[in-house]
């Protein structure tokens, strides 16, 4: 009746929303405050206020054609603010026409797997990863390849990279920082991948650098994030505005493709095809406003080091293995078991909700998400000593 493999799918649906739901049910029984979930990465800083001022503005301007169809690329001048935007960041020419406005980074992602990918073309991707990576490249007759990190930093290993590209790679996705792990991508790291794939490149053919980024402004400790388009020639940026300004629900984001990729406005032509035929049409209007005023702008980073910095610590003493993260607003702790669902349902016992790491393609790991209120950490270290007893 229905699509099978679509069907076959849902078998393999997001332990994160599993986790989540499962929260819910515990918040029921036992009361919210007795309740610790950290589950979900829907970010907890409220817009800032350029924003909300630039929100009130465009409503209730009584400007005509506010909410009309424009290009399906988006805005001109909305696509030319970013443009120049990444242009300063990255020294690499770049207008609205290397721009386009999507329905958030993974309509955006979704947007170049369609235009570039032809059917069984290899798309890497690093674990731990992002699980949504596998549905986004079959969706578009593509498979994935998957290829460890180094564990003692969480970086990609380079030489078990250069093994898995094959005739058949079309694209890496790199995920900066990194959901689930926190971990930035260090530019010394970047550019020997770089000199992998330009060697590569010289042997097949093109291999396109898809970098997600939407916690690019979420950074600690003076930590940079590199440019993924002054790197690697063929890149692509996917952005979204869903952390670094609080508006996941708005669904808007980006894709920035760079000059120097040959054949660039066939591409641009591509995407902004597909953007159309997928269904999404073109980013949403009101929200394209918005971003033109607040562009720069982005919520509270001090609030996410601070919860950073509470929950690393106490895990540190309850002996806890963990990579201090950079960026985003995870932590991703090794597990106290070899069994990482194991030991997630363990922590389920004292109310505490996590995501195994095998979500994450890493087994033997667990995510934390920390974009909760600073209370519930607090309440919950006492949970952790409990969980952490039961192995001692």
């Amino acid at each position: 009746m229905f699509s099978e493999k679509v069907v076959k799918s849902l078998e393999k649906s997001s332990w994160i929303r599993a986790m989540f739901e499962e929260g819910a049910k515990l918040a029921r029984k036992y009361g919210p405050e007795n309740v610790y979930d950290f589950s979900l990465g829907n970010p907890f800083a409220e817009p800032p206020k350029e924003v909300l001022d630039s929100l009130k503005k465009h409503v209730t301007s009584g400007e005509r054609g506010t909410h009309k169809y424009m290009n399906n690329a988006g805005y001109e001048n909305v696509r030319e603010k970013i443009a120049k935007s990444l242009q300063k960041e990255s020294k690499v020419e770049l207008s609205a026409s290397n721009v386009i406005m999507t329905v958030g980074a993974a309509g955006g992602l979704n947007v170049v797997l369609k235009a570039i990918l032809n059917p069984d073309d290899e798309v890497i991707v690093f674990a731990p990863y992002f699980v949504e990576y596998n549905f986004y490249v079959d969706n578009h007759g593509g498979k994935t390849v998957i290829v460890p990190s180094d564990t003692s930093n969480f970086e990609p290993d380079l030489k078990a990279f250069e093994k898995s590209i094959t005739p058949k790679t079309k694209a890496v996705i790199i995920n900066n920082p990194n959901n689930p792990t926190g971990v930035i991508y260090s530019k010394e790291k970047l550019v020997e991948m770089a000199k992998i794939i330009e060697k590569k490149e010289a042997e097949q053919g093109d291999i396109y650098v898809i970098s997600d980024q939407p916690y690019s402004k979420i950074v600690y400790d003076g930590a940079v994030v590199p440019s993924i388009l002054s790197i690697f020639k063929n890149s692509f940026v996917v952005n979204s505005f869903s952390k670094s300004l609080g508006l996941a629900g708005e669904r808007i984001g980006y894709v920035a493709a760079s000059s120097r990729i040959d054949g660039i406005e066939t591409l641009m032509n591509a995407l902004t095809f597909c953007n159309r035929t997928l269904g999404f049409v073109n980013a949403p209007a009101l929200f394209q406003k918005v971003i033109y005023d607040a562009l720069d702008a982005q919520v509270d980073i001090e609030d996410y080091k601070l919860k950073r910095d509470m929950l690393y610590e106490n895990l540190k003493r309850l002996g806890f293995e963990c990579v201090k993260p950079q960026g985003a607003f995870y932590l991703f702790p090794k597990a106290l078991m070899e069994d990482d669902v194991e030991f997630v349902k363990r922590a389920i016992n004292h109310n505490i909700l996590l995501v195994p790491g095998s979500g994450f393609g890493c087994p033997g790991y667990f995510r934390i998400s920390y974009c909760v209120e600073l209370d519930m950490i607090e309440r919950s270290i006492a949970a952790f000593e409990r969980l952490a007893a039961e192995f001692k």
